[in-house]
């Protein structure tokens, strides 16, 4: 996501590297090649061409010219003018009512039914009851795919395949939810493939029936200024209250997320970035500003993590380590934690200075495939006493897991250094004395 663009920006930027007493001409030679680099990334070019002169009017106004580091300047207006193009602040999606009832509309294969399952698994997690109704009367798939979510995440669907009429469904699937005390109802609306007047129509008839709190526009952000385009024609019918852009782990270029805002003038809610129901993020421009520029996103990275943290088990685990029994039980339990956290490229990217050093890596989903049937190919003693493990016992997991023992004593080596690590941070007395040896060093150093 994004790569293309942070490279071409990095390189504008170079112009000024290194040069302490720099022109105007400078400045400018750094903005037309920040508009180039926009403009690859299929951003509108008025957006483009005006988001250039706010920089270049900035850039001047504020003295970057005579300042100590006129990279670091430009960098920094650029990364506040790039949060402000997307809409500042990030708008959370409003749940009030009872229930909150939220319309999702969009074009076929933009992502719609999965990004439905989404929103529950991230409702749910916010304490929410949610229901989904599939109101797709067109597509029989649909509905299979909503009910297949719904019972993945073990949230309740409303459906009907005898009623064609959309408005009715939603309306009954609407007061299912009161009846069962369900607070937020979440509606699958029909998708075409392209724009045409009876989908406006039939959606727009849906809203005024339904009166929702939120109608959400969902859009593949790997389609660009199409993207856009289809935002604009949407808004125009049906006044949407935010945008949800899906697909954002493909080879998206990024200019649907640059100009959605300054065109439609609508915020962006969430962004869809993998196929997993956790894939799902709130939308903040200065986090995503900071991603563009490869700077990282470690505010979201801490907030998928701790989405994922259960204070129970942690009680449990520090126990365990504290006794000195952290096991490869206890091992995989973590990587599982680790795989619910999303897809493991963009996990990476959001560690500042690491965009660039994973951008071509190949980092599939199931990275921890080897080490999940290792693992399991122990016997319950060898995954509580891992010292246990002797060469023959090697030999019989390797052959288990489709691995080799040179990947065996890989992970055994590198299992013994996480759990020496592991108590070393558990033990505070130790991190403590550890804490002033490095001060002292520090001391000596100066």
């Amino acid at each position: 996501m994004f790569e293309n663009l942070n490279e071409k920006l990095e390189r504008a930027f170079k112009v000024l590297k290194g040069q302490g007493q720099i022109t105007e001409i400078n400045v400018a030679e750094t903005v037309k090649e920040i508009r180039r680099a926009l403009l690859d990334a299929d951003v509108n070019f008025k957006t483009a061409k005006e988001f250039t002169d706010r920089v270049k009017e900035k850039a001047i106004g504020q003295g970057v010219i005579n300042s100590v580091s006129p990279q670091q300047s430009l960098v920094k207006i650029t990364h506040d003018e790039l949060a402000t193009l997307m809409g500042g602040q990030g708008k959370a999606i409003d749940l009030s009512g009872d229930p909150a009832v939220i319309l999702m509309s969009g074009l076929q294969g933009s992502g719609k039914t999965t990004f439905g399952g989404k929103l529950a698994n991230y409702v749910k997690k916010k304490g929410r009851s949610p229901l989904l109704v599939a109101c797709d009367v067109y597509r029989p798939a649909a509905i299979d795919q909503l009910h297949v979510l719904g019972e993945q995440l073990s949230v309740p669907v409303y459906s009907d395949r005898e009623n064609k009429d959309p408005v009715s469904i939603a309306k009954a699937g609407i007061a299912q939810a009161r009846s069962q005390g369900r607070n937020v109802v979440i509606i699958d609306t029909a998708g075409r493939l392209a724009i045409d007047a009876e989908m406006m129509d039939e959606i727009a008839r849906l809203k005024k029936a339904i009166q929702p709190r939120e109608t959400l526009f969902v859009v593949d952000a790997m389609t660009g200024q199409d993207a856009v385009n289809t935002a604009k024609a949407f808004n125009d019918k049906l006044d949407i209250d935010g945008v949800v852009l899906t697909k954002l782990d493909g080879d998206a270029r990024g200019g649907a997320a640059l100009s959605i805002r300054s065109v439609v003038d609508k915020p962006i809610k969430f962004i869809g970035t993998g196929e997993k129901m956790e894939a799902l993020d709130e939308f903040h421009p200065d986090r995503m500003a900071g991603r563009i520029l490869g700077m990282g996103d470690v505010v979201s990275l801490v907030e998928r993590a701790q989405e994922q943290f259960d204070e129970e088990q942690a009680r449990k685990l520090q126990k365990k380590i504290a006794k000195d029994q952290f096991g490869f039980d206890d091992f995989l339990d973590q990587i599982q934690q680790i795989k619910k956290m999303g897809n493991m490229k963009d996990l990476m990217g959001m560690i500042p200075g690491m965009g660039k050093a994973v951008k071509n890596l190949d980092i599939p989903d199931d990275a921890f495939k080897g080490i999940e049937a290792m693992i399991k190919s122990m016997t319950p003693d060898e995954r509580n006493q891992p010292g246990i493990i002797n060469g023959p016992r090697r030999q019989r997991i390797a052959k288990g897991s489709g691995t080799n023992v040179a990947e065996v004593n890989k992970l055994l080596k590198q299992f013994e250094e996480t759990r020496k690590m592991m108590k070393l941070m558990g033990d505070k007395s130790k991190m403590k004395n550890m804490m002033k040896q490095m001060q002292a060093m520090q001391g000596m150093r100066r």
